[in-house]
């Protein structure tokens, strides 16, 4: 469906009138002197600070991310969906449709206390008391329901200019007038107060809701002609003028009456105004100003969510982003808002809900807040607002919004985010989109990414620890996962793994669309496996240009690669001779050298991993052994021993048992004294046979082979072990320190 077909193209000044009429409503006439009167003036500016100080960053929030991207209906749910992705969105849109559906119910019951004075009346001269109230607040709602329901929100514009004036109006007398206190005010006390009054943050969580309007005119991003010039212009002027506003009245109020009588009477502002009526006249046209932007605003955020299939009833979204042929006013959703308001507005007494409400605000705010900081700090292209805020006040506002969530209430604070929780969970398990979390953070993980790499690069090696850093080559991950998994336990919790899947071709436009079409199929598998190993394809004409392209690339983990690996298989070794054919070329980099067997056995039950140890593995036993030791640290082999067995000649039986020993009570190796077997070498046995024999049922042999055998025996140092699984040979550029 476009959203964009029928708007009714409204300017600026519907954003600001919305937005003022929210901010000027009950609190401002109900509450005020209740904080003038227990707090001071000094301590009343400081709420109006303090409160801006969230609200100013969220609209300088909205105002830079509405002038980078497409505003459509929807308001705040539209830009943090857009920003956030569809179920993060849903999760913080739903709360913010409950919190603007019932915030039309708590403007309606204040309207009703507007009447107080003819309530009042109708007792003296009636004898009428009890008056239930809701016999203004309900009747109130179903009118206002229709209004909106029948004519959309062209003549609740129209209206809204109207309760605007008188708004204003009723201001205007307030500041005004003057009484007797006032005449005689000698020196102005800024800090006067009643006598024990409650404490500034209590204060603070009653008066805070009057800020909280600013971005009502948000809302209307689906019926503006220019969203990313009136929502800036409007919202600002909007929260500015709120805010001058808000100082004058305080400072008229402390002027004007005593700090008892502020705290006493929550309309005192009748009794300073040039006309008394007005302030009840205002009241209403404040509250009945916010219920009407309110209710405006939250039919649009039920439409938008619809309109992005975020209820898992497809029906069901149809039915309520349908909007009017003409305007696209959003008919159905608007009357599924006002049959909510009108069920709370029978219930009556929410304070309860008010203050859950308020934590649904807070997180919008938040939200918007957070997505401009991480926007900054992810340094994104395409992210290019023509109106700028500041990270760190973005930043401010969203730490603000968290830390004032649990001064006001804790409990709800904890509730809130439980809720919201719980929604992302429901909608993610239920939509199409499984766009979440991460793309909040994609461009602040990249960031931190490349600064860690070049920090680890200029970083001062220590050459006491060793991790490894593996690069793999290899043309048969899809015949063969032993290498990829053998890369998953390297890369699992110590060292990090680069899984190159070779293909042999020079680079064109056909290998190049193959290589992404094999990387696709290389992601889903190791997405699927949850290891933490690197993949990626590497088209080359020749497996040796293929190992030397792979030994110059950059480590991703920004430390060097220390360790290449490559794999065959032991029963058809057709790529073992390209395999020894590079040895000297790979050895000429130093790196440390993995070759790894395969067999149909593959690692067996995890359970065993054998080391065998020779008189010529002076320089791998100590790789062989932290190889062993980074393996058994993943939970595939949670259940496994590693046992070492050393064979020596008769005159290096204690020399070689001590030295192993030694390494043990270090205590830095997870190895049993008893599984140190230490076996003499028998010259008419080759050391071949016997590891035949002992490791027949290892789920994993490591055995060490050197450079110089290689160049004299070829192929056949890795030749008869067909009693055994996998076996994998070590060669060491040097030796490690692993006490």
């Amino acid at each position: 469906m476009d959203r964009t077909q029928g708007k009714a193209n409204f300017g600026t000044a519907p954003v600001f009138f919305t937005s003022i009429s929210t901010i000027l409503g009950a609190v401002m006439f109900l509450r005020f002197g209740y904080a003038v009167g227990n707090v001071g003036f000094i301590g009343t500016l400081g709420i109006i600070l303090f409160g801006h100080l969230v609200t100013i960053p969220t609209a300088m929030a909205i105002a830079e991310i509405a002038t980078n991207q497409k505003v459509e209906g929807g308001g705040k749910y539209y830009i943090i969906s857009r920003s956030f992705g569809i179920n993060v969105g849903a999760a913080i849109g739903l709360a913010l449709y409950l919190s603007q559906a019932i915030s039309v119910s708590f403007y309606l019951i204040a309207f009703a206390e507007a009447f107080d004075p003819v309530f009042n009346w109708i007792t003296a001269v009636w004898g009428v008391e009890n008056i239930d109230k809701r016999i203004i607040s309900l009747p109130a709602t179903l009118a206002l329901s229709l209004l909106m329901i029948r004519k959309g929100a062209d003549l609740g514009m129209k209206a809204l200019y109207a309760v605007v004036a008188v708004l204003f109006l009723s201001i205007i007398l307030f500041l005004a007038g003057t009484t007797e206190y006032q005449q005689g005010l000698e020196v102005f006390d800024w800090t006067v107060r009643i006598g024990e009054p409650d404490n500034f943050f209590l204060v603070f969580a009653i008066v805070f809701p009057a800020f909280t309007g600013m971005t009502a005119g948000v809302g209307l991003s689906g019926d503006l002609k220019d969203p990313k010039k009136s929502i800036p212009l409007g919202t600002l002027a909007a929260t500015l003028s709120g805010m001058a506003i808000y100082a004058l009245i305080a400072w008229k109020m402390a002027v004007a009456a005593s700090p008892e009588d502020l705290d006493a009477d929550q309309l005192i502002m009748s009794d300073i105004a040039v006309w008394g009526p007005i302030i009840p006249i205002g009241l209403a046209c404040g509250t009945l100003s916010s219920a009407l932007g309110s209710i405006m605003i939250a039919p649009r955020t039920l439409q938008a969510m619809a309109a992005d299939n975020v209820f898992p009833i497809p029906y069901l979204n149809r039915w309520l982003a349908k909007g009017k042929p003409v305007t696209n006013d959003p008919f159905n959703a608007t009357i599924i808002t006002s049959l909510l308001a009108i069920v709370f507005v029978v219930i009556g007494d929410v304070d309860a809900v008010a203050e859950i409400i308020s934590m649904f605000f807070m997180i919008t705010y938040g939200s918007l807040c957070l997505i401009s900081f991480l926007q900054h700090f992810a340094a994104d292209p395409s992210y290019r607002p023509s109106f700028k805020s500041r990270w760190y006040i973005s930043l401010l506002g969203a730490i603000l919004c968290v830390f004032l969530m649990f001064q006001m209430n804790a409990p709800y604070a904890l509730v809130s985010l439980l809720f919201m929780t719980l929604i992302y969970f429901f909608v993610t398990f239920t939509s199409k989109s499984k766009e979440g979390l991460a793309k909040i953070f994609q461009g602040v993980i990249f960031q931190l990414s490349r600064r860690l790499q070049v920090f680890l690069q200029k970083a001062e090696k220590d050459e006491d620890t060793w991790r490894p850093s593996v690069i793999c080559i290899s043309r048969d991950f899809f015949k063969r996962p032993t290498a990829f998994q053998f890369m998953s336990w390297l890369s699992q919790r110590y060292g990090f793994g680069t899984y190159l899947h070779y293909i042999k071709g020079y680079l064109s436009k056909e290998s190049n669309k193959m290589a992404g079409e094999q990387l696709k199929r290389l992601l889903q598998v190791s997405g699927a496996s949850k290891s933490n190993v690197y993949v990626d394809t590497l088209v080359s004409p020749s497996f040796t240009s293929a190992v030397a392209q792979a030994m110059q690339l950059p480590s991703v983990s920004g430390k060097e690669i220390n360790m290449i690996l490559f794999e065959f298989s032991k029963y058809e070794p057709e790529n073992l001779e390209d395999i020894i054919d590079n040895f000297t070329l790979v050895r000429a980099a130093d790196f440390d050298i993995c070759i790894l067997g395969s067999s149909d056995k593959e690692y067996g039950f995890f359970q065993s991993i054998h080391i065998w140890l020779t008189r010529n593995d002076l320089k791998n036993s100590s790789l062989m052994i932290l190889l062993g030791y980074i393996i058994m640290g993943h939970r595939d082999w949670k259940r496994a021993e590693i046992k070492i067995y050393a064979v020596v000649h008769a005159e290096d039986m204690t020399e070689q048992e001590e030295r192993l020993l030694a390494l043990i009570k270090t205590g830095r190796l997870p190895i049993a004294p008893k599984n140190i077997i230490i076996l003499k070498h028998k010259d008419e046995v080759s050391v071949k046979d016997i590891i035949n024999d002992r490791s027949k049922d290892a789920d994993l042999t490591v055995v060490g082979f050197r450079g110089e055998a290689l160049k004299q025996l070829g192929a056949e140092v890795f030749a008869g072990y067909d009693s055994i699984g996998n076996v994998l040979f070590v060669n060491a550029a040097k030796g490690k320190n692993i006490v």
